[in-house]
């Protein structure tokens, strides 16, 4: 048997090969994840409802699978991680509200299904702030999840449990989603790597404006590699999703390979638009400094986001009234304060508004592609401050100057989001603080599988690299409970209560 951890610590592509010559069992890493997970949860919080028994009994089928020589699966025997946005099977799902408090679907999503198809263990849900909104990872169900490298630290969010249960190795793959930066923020905070692809690579079926590109579905992973295995497994058309189309997963696989030297890199501290820390963007310049001798040439470029922010605030407005009209109308006070404030926002818009919105987001996409004429990549910091403390629900001020809503310090982010784009966020050392560091990188539009490249590229050049080397936390000072972690939890939910379908949360 293997040292449970080393093997926690190996990728998921290099698991999956073990397991496929039977060096190592299906049964065995689960095990080594469940024990992981009880050892280190209490401190971070990362994991909520799990299915361990089920989980046990697919490890073991996927055990004889092995043995008798079956066709496998891409993700064959490995244990994931689900967002808890995403409908389970007989799995406990909350989207963080006491709303479905004691939600258990009947079926699985697509993705989620996919994941399955593809040969994945389901182990357990990963946290998220309340139906989604915000990047500060804490509901009154489970409550807040820890930072790894510091658990009175926000894990960023909307896909907070998954990006710090991936830090502290407690599964090889989870999954994520991503509308205003929800799988890059908490990815760049907790020192892992989260992939937003372009609109309908991966379908989505939560999206109940299936028209509306903003919102999407992707992969979080410790490496290029994983996260290119999982992106492949779930990609292709379906027909829940308008926006999904044909895709070869196998390039998704296995990305091209790279020379850093021949990329002519853009690179800006904010957007021209976007609020960052002083000390932030002077870590930025630095980290700039350090790999700029990687490319063909690296040059800082000014751009035009125009009204972006309003832009974003209309179409964002418009998935939370068209998902929360109902509740709003019945109890106000049953949706938590971000969710509240969102259907606010959408509900006092106007038709003009929304024409507006549409018209200055394709302003800003078609502006934004011109840019992609003489780069091959655009990078920029991640998130605009250090990892706060989680019991701030949201970052109120910028260098002393207040923002105007909750999610205005999101705006490094969701910028991108608007022009539609891939891009992920890559480990990139830690900042002044000593916390994750992390670096946006933009592709060209729809041009996944070569972003995947890059990363990869990137991933190596940094590993040589000590200032913009991949951080891990200390997982020895994390066997140690944080329980003010559970502080905000109201009722505990009731797992094995059934109920209806949820309505699709915004994310």
């Amino acid at each position: 048997m293997a040292d449970p951890a080393s093997l926690l610590a190996t990728p998921a592509v290099e698991l999956r090969r073990l397991i496929g010559t039977k060096a190592i069992s299906p049964v065995e890493l689960l095990e080594a994840c469940i024990e992981r997970i009880e050892a280190i949860n209490p401190a971070v919080n990362a994991v909520t409802a799990t299915c361990y028994d089920r989980a046990r009994g697919e490890a073991r089928a996927a055990e004889r699978a092995v043995l008798a020589g079956d066709e496998l699966g891409p993700l064959h025997g490995l244990p994931i991680g689900i967002k808890d946005l995403e409908e389970t099977e007989g799995l406990l799902t909350t989207y963080g509200s006491p709303l479905y408090r004691d939600n258990v679907p009947a079926r699985d999503n697509v993705l989620v299904s996919r994941l399955r198809r593809a040969g994945a263990i389901v182990a357990a849900k990963t946290n998220v702030p309340e139906m989604g909104a915000g990047a500060n990872t804490r509901n009154t169900v489970w409550g807040a999840t820890g930072n790894p490298f510091d658990p009175m630290l926000n894990a960023g969010g909307s896909s907070g449990g998954s990006a710090a249960a991936l830090a502290c190795d407690m599964l090889p793959l989870c999954s994520g989603s991503d509308t205003g930066g929800s799988l890059r923020i908490p990815a760049a905070k907790c020192g892992v790597i989260g992939f937003r692809p372009s609109p309908g690579l991966v379908p989505g079926e939560r999206r109940l404006l299936g028209w509306t590109p903003i919102s999407v579905v992707g992969p979080m992973g410790r490496t290029m590699a994983d996260v290119a295995l999982q992106l492949a497994a779930t990609a292709g058309q379906d027909r829940c999703d308008p926006l999904s189309y044909d895709v070869d997963a196998a390039g998704l696989a296995v990305p091209p390979t790279v020379d850093l030297s021949r990329l002519r890199v853009a690179w800006t501290v904010d957007f021209g638009v976007c609020a960052v820390d002083r000390e932030i963007a002077e870590t930025f310049r630095s980290k700039i400094a350090a790999m700029r001798h990687l490319f063909r040439t690296c040059d800082e470029v000014a751009f035009d986001f125009g009204e972006a922010h309003r832009c974003f605030d209309v179409i964002r407005a418009e998935s939370f009234v068209a998902a929360f009209r109902d509740a709003y109308a019945k109890d106000p006070a049953s949706l938590g304060p971000n969710t509240r404030a969102n259907y606010e926002i959408g509900a006092a818009m106007s038709l003009a508004d929304c024409a507006w919105a549409q018209l200055e987001q394709t302003r800003l996409f078609r502006r934004f592609q011109t840019m992609f004429q003489d780069y091959d990549l655009v990078l920029s910091p991640t998130t605009p401050v250090s990892p706060f403390p989680w019991t701030e629900l949201y970052l109120k001020a910028v260098n002393g100057v207040p923002l105007e809503n909750y999610y205005r310090w999101l705006a490094l982010t969701y910028v991108v989001t608007l022009v539609t784009n891939p891009a992920l966020s890559l480990p990139c050392g830690t900042d002044g603080r000593g916390m994750p560091f992390g670096l946006q990188v933009v592709g060209r539009f729809r041009g996944d599988r070569e972003l995947l490249g890059i990363g990869a590229a990137l991933e190596a050049g940094f590993a040589g690299i000590e200032p913009l080397r991949r951080p891990r936390p200390d997982l020895e000072q994390l066997r140690t409970p944080v329980a003010a972690l559970r502080s905000i939890v109201t009722h505990p939910p009731q797992s094995g209560a059934a109920s209806g379908a949820a309505a699709a949360p915004a994310v």
